[in-house]
């Protein structure tokens, strides 16, 4: 359940803010919703990364591998999937912290 509203929102908010603002949805579903630290954490982990993952791919996809490949070779990471891979879990880390961050608020709060 956790998964899934930060998934929904977190896609939503992205068409029309920042991309930071998938730490926002995470810190504030998690804030109303989360009951464990580590559910929290995975949850928004989990959720942040196959967006990314999913945001990823599309363009690399629609671009045939071009976009994915000159950010690489720029980055000289010299693979697209090395960086796909580094940009699912730089947004999944981004996710999990800012959730478990706000499941500790809430309980600083109780």
């Amino acid at each position: 359940m956790l998964f899934l509203l930060i998934l929904l929102l977190s896609l939503l908010a992205q068409f029309f803010l920042p991309w930071w603002s998938i730490a926002v949805v995470c810190f504030g579903v998690a804030f109303l919703r989360a009951t464990r630290g580590g559910q929290a954490f995975l949850a928004g982990f989990l959720a942040i990364g196959v967006t990314w993952l999913g945001a990823a791919l599309f363009w690399h996809l629609v671009t045939d591998g071009l976009l994915s490949t000159r950010v690489a070779t720029m980055l000289t990471i010299n693979s697209p999937w090395l960086l796909m891979a580094a940009t699912v879990l730089v947004a999944g880390v981004v996710g999990g912290i800012s959730a478990l961050s706000g499941f500790y608020v809430r309980r600083v709060f109780a």
